[in-house]
């Protein structure tokens, strides 16, 4: 067979077994205008893609004569450059998922849509060329914006040179080349944010907006138009266009925060506009095509979430494709050294002063203490710190009130509800649900001398939860 000249040769593979299904495939692509080349075995896939060397492969995993994961590799080893986009069966997510972790630009779960596909083709073939990362160095170039794992370590953001830390920093190296979706967990305070950016800073996209949206902190009734946005006039207090955070991160990246808890309702909406790729404003008529990564984060376990009925299940399989764990600070070790001397170095020079360092007591105690605000936590105590201080070896006597006592393992009461200051039983027989649950939640913080950590272990929230219901408390009482 001789080859295709540049300008003929098709621009999209596609190796599909199933031989309806192929030309189904097929037919849709050719209508959009993309030149096709079809196989039907790993071994015909191949010979047509050393001949025609495409752009974009449309693979399925499950070929007769040999795995779909090995033909991709093979396929990446001869043209790095080349976007795959894995195709699975519904029951075999979990086969995507290793796809994706290989290398994968996107993946397709069967059955899928005309507009998913499309979005999936256009998407790789956006973003296809050579790749950064196996580009030979060229010291006139500009600097490359998919970076080595040592390198994301020393400009993302993240501070830490322990195991997991290293993990993550190699988990993001791999997974900011691709489309993948990244799923981001761990408690309040670890960093996810920053993960998110440095995903983002490290992919094809960093040139592009990096747009963060808390599921959690806007109320369920506006969270679609933060979303999506709205028309002027579409419900009260419309008063004007509102565009929504989706369209907002066209061409680059939507971080979509606390994301178990967007209502049911929205989810759907969310799953669709991940099938899609089209956005929908409240009140609109027509829908917009939008180019976005989506990058989520949630500090419960989403899994979970799923079997209380809280998140949808085909939405959860959608976005959990490439999990990242931020681990607490507490299993970092000596990562809170680092982090703390970091910190005191740049607040410091921020404050004008001079500070030497940790003194040997210092650093011991910190080891020791749970943070259970992890690295936020860590964070306000050295900018209390050098606030507070003029400068010198920080000492035990410096750090602020209260921290040392929490390195003894404290271990959670149960409220006594016979108590002076607690609340009684039949005190909150009657009262509305949220009025019985601020009750409670003072009552608990009251027991625990105001500390809301301990307060959110006892009532098994997390703290971000609290600090969240204490502000609408404040904001409704001004």
């Amino acid at each position: 067979m001789k080859s295709s000249t540049p300008l003929s040769r098709p621009a999209v593979l596609l190796v599909e077994d199933t031989l309806s299904l192929q030309m189904v495939y097929r037919s849709i692509l050719a209508t959009s205008g993309h030149r096709v080349a079809v196989a039907a075995t790993a071994a015909e896939g191949l010979d047509q893609f050393r001949t025609h060397r495409p752009m974009v492969v449309l693979l399925d995993l499950m070929l007769p004569d040999r795995d779909g994961l090995e033909v991709m590799q093979e396929i990446q080893a001869i043209q790095p450059e080349t976007r795959v986009i894995a195709i699975t069966a519904n029951g075999s997510v979990n086969r995507a998922v290793e796809a994706m972790r290989a290398g994968a630009h996107d993946f397709l779960v069967k059955p899928f849509d005309e507009g998913r596909l499309l979005s999936a083709v256009q998407n790789a073939l956006a973003e296809a060329g050579p790749r950064d990362a196996v580009k030979p160095a060229d010291p006139t170039a500009s600097p490359t914006r998919i970076r080595d794992a040592s390198q994301i370590a020393e400009g993302s953001g993240f501070i830490g040179s322990s195991e997991a830390m290293k993990r993550i920093h190699a988990t993001i190296s791999s997974v900011a080349r691709s489309m993948a979706t990244v799923f981001i967990t761990g408690e309040s305070g670890t960093g996810k944010e920053l993960c998110a950016l440095a995903v983002h800073a490290n992919s094809a996209r960093a040139d592009g907006p990096f747009i963060a949206l808390n599921c959690g902190a806007i109320p369920q009734d506006l969270l679609e138009s933060e979303v999506f946005g709205h028309v002027k006039g579409s419900f009260t207090g419309a008063i004007s266009d509102k565009q929504g955070a989706a369209a907002a991160a066209d061409g680059g990246t939507l971080f979509l925060d606390e994301i178990c808890e967007m209502a049911p309702a929205l989810q759907t909406k969310l799953l669709r506009f991940l099938q899609t790729s089209t956005v929908q404003p409240v009140g609109a008529t027509r829908p917009r095509k939008v180019n976005v990564r989506i990058v989520c984060a949630t500090n419960r376990d989403p899994l979970d979430a799923v079997r209380r009925g809280h998140f949808r299940e085909d939405l959860y399989y959608r976005l959990y494709v490439v999990p990242i764990h931020m681990p607490p600070l507490r299993d970092r070790g000596l990562d809170i050294l680092e982090i703390s001397e970091a910190a005191l170095s740049r607040f410091a020079q921020e404050e004008g002063r001079e500070f030497h360092g940790l003194d040997p007591v210092v650093r011991n105690l910190l080891l020791s203490l749970p943070w259970p605000g992890n690295v936020r936590q860590l964070l306000n105590v050295m900018r209390n710190v050098v606030v507070l201080n003029p400068g010198g070896w920080v000492t035990a006597d410096m750090l602020p009130p209260g921290l040392a006592d929490e390195s003894r393992p404290v271990e959670p009461q149960p409220l006594a509800l016979a108590a002076p200051d607690a609340v009684a039983l039949d005190s909150l027989v009657g009262l509305p649900l949220a009025e019985a649950e601020r009750r409670l939640i003072e009552a608990t913080l009251a027991l625990h001398g105001g500390s809301i950590p301990k307060a959110a272990r006892v009532l098994d929230v997390s703290p971000s939860t609290l600090y969240r219901k204490i502000e609408a408390w404040n904001t409704r009482a001004s």
